[in-house]
């Protein structure tokens, strides 16, 4: 209970203890002049039950107002829900664009790289063809001149007999 309501409440006691201290003097008759008319009537119960009235029509309008309040929060927090789920779905698919798009990013890179490595096995492959076959070319140049150095060298040299 807060504060407001605890003053209202301890006003209210207050007035409905004083009405009970001076109950002869609210039933007591008097004479009303009510602009057509005149009547003999007890003004202190009039004016408890008017003020009875008024605050229970003010107790009315303040409950249809806190249902009106409590309404309107209800409809806030059921269209902030949606919205919270909307958002919750779009980032949501959000991820799963960002996760398909890294994928097909993997797979790129991964498609180059096999195809950089085919490449280079094959460029490999040419280069060490290319080096088999300067190889052989060499080793015959080599195997040429070893054999021309080994004519002159018969030529110029007598043949030794072997022992």
């Amino acid at each position: 209970m807060n504060f407001r309501a605890l003053a209202i409440a301890v006003v209210v006691a207050a007035l409905g203890l004083f009405a009970l201290l001076n109950w002869p003097a609210f039933t007591a008759p008097t004479a009303l002049n009510l602009g057509f008319a005149e009547v003999n009537a007890p003004l202190g119960l009039i004016m408890l039950v008017a003020s009875g009235v008024l605050v229970a029509l003010f107790l009315v309008y303040i409950v249809f107002q806190q249902a009106g309040v409590i309404m309107e929060a209800r409809r806030y927090a059921k269209e902030l829900k949606s919205h919270r789920e909307l958002a919750d779905t779009a980032e949501a698919s959000r991820f799963t664009e960002l996760r398909a798009f890294l994928d097909g990013e993997l797979r790129k890179m991964e498609a180059q790289g096999a195809a950089a490595t085919r490449e280079l096995g094959a460029r490999l492959e040419r280069l060490e063809l290319q080096l088999q076959e300067k190889l052989a070319e060499s080793t015959r140049t080599l195997s040429a001149y070893v054999g021309e150095v080994d004519d002159k060298l018969d030529r110029l040299l007598p043949p030794q007999l072997p022992r």
